[in-house]
């Protein structure tokens, strides 16, 4: 999906939540005004406030548009992130207020005048809630927008809301005990723990969060694909907003490759990255020792030894300077390996007793996908 149409559809979504929110607040506002009804007034001022996560979600998807400058060559997407962050605090502060309000009528309480005004009121606002909450969060994720997400949990909570005051007037009216407080209190506790998992989606995205093992996969089996290629290692990828991937790897090929044909190879792997999944990739080289020679051999001795090791989980870039008689090598340990520096040493001093005529040099990678 490209940039304009994923965009497009946000804003789309948005203004659907507005307009819904803004009849939803009407006929509340109406009702209220009929019944004399304080309480639906109020409720029909926070649809309007409800409306506010969708102008958010739709301002910060047209100021990550804006494109790349000198202070910021990356462009604006990440102000996504800074929206969806805004949103789950006001998912979070809805549910503390809440939270506030229902164990005061827990201490102090009070017998709610439930009226059939007020019960049609209740029951049309959770449809409506439920509806559009389902709708805008489905969209949210099929766009990859946190912030779309985040404003129809918003909508969903408000139904879950509506509901316990629902099954609390039931209860009113059957047996005349009044349990607004209690199943307030719940329901509030329950948001407050959504709206702090939302903040951690975009707080991730933010920090630079891991890319997912699916994505990792389906890169290396792409790339493998490619005629030359005899490796995969080094993928890193940096999120700048979810259209903008930014990124390399490395990959092993013959040392009987010349240049132009390694140009050609790394230049079709970018290529294609960029196109299927938007990914602006540096491809770096790592030459695979081929032929008999003493390269070659020095490569098995040290690749075959280091294989074996148990702290070790990959090894990679293999380079032997003939004229230092230094061999060079990469290795990926183990995350529970904690003491990097005495793993290096304890291979370089490995693999000194294997070629002990030529130096050697352990380089620590990590993984960083």
């Amino acid at each position: 999906m490209s940039a304009d149409i994923r965009s497009n559809s946000i804003i789309k979504t948005s203004v659907i939540g507005i307009v819904t929110n803004v009849i939803l607040a009407a006929f509340k506002a109406l009702v209220g005004l009929l019944a004399n009804s304080v309480a639906i007034i109020m409720d029909a001022v926070n649809n309007l406030s409800d409306a506010l996560s969708s102008v958010i979600t739709i301002v910060g998807t047209k100021l990550s548009e804006r494109p790349a400058d000198r202070k910021h060559p990356f462009g604006y997407g990440r102000i996504e992130y800074f929206s969806a962050v805004i949103i789950a605090i006001i998912v979070l502060s809805a549910g503390v207020t809440s939270l506030i309000e229902s164990v005061k009528k827990i201490f102090h309480p009070s017998d709610p005048d439930y009226t059939t005004a007020t019960l049609i009121v209740i029951v049309v606002a959770i449809f409506v809630k439920l509806f559009l909450g389902s709708y805008v969060k489905k969209k949210g994720k099929e766009l990859k927008s946190d912030a779309l997400f985040a404003s129809g949990a918003d909508a969903l909570f408000d139904a879950l809301i509506t509901f316990a005051t629902l099954i609390s007037a039931v209860i009113m009216l059957l047996w005349n005990i009044s349990l607004d407080g209690i199943l307030g209190a719940l329901i509030s506790l329950i948001i407050i723990k959504a709206g702090i998992e939302m903040l951690f989606s975009p707080i991730n995205e933010l920090l630079g969060s891991r890319i997912s093992k699916e994505f990792v996969s389906e890169i290396k089996n792409e790339v493998m694909s490619f005629d030359g290629v005899h490796g995969v290692f080094d993928i890193i990828i940096h999120n700048y907003g979810p259209n903008v991937l930014i990124g390399s790897l490395h990959i092993n090929v013959y040392d009987t490759m010349d240049a132009y044909q390694i140009h050609g190879l790394t230049r079709q792997i970018s290529e294609q990255m960029y196109k299927k999944h938007r990914i602006v990739l540096t491809v770096g080289v790592y030459a695979v020792a081929t032929g008999e020679n003493r390269r070659k051999e020095l490569q098995n001795k040290v690749m075959q030894t280091l294989s074996q090791h148990k702290d070790i989980v990959q090894v990679h870039g293999f380079y032997y300077f003939e004229n230092e008689h230094r061999v060079s090598v990469e290795v990926v340990p183990e995350i529970s390996v904690k003491d990097e520096r005495l793993l290096q040493e304890t291979l370089v001093n490995e693999l000194k007793t294997i070629i002990p005529n030529e130096d050697v040099t352990v380089v620590i990678d990590h993984n960083f996908s």
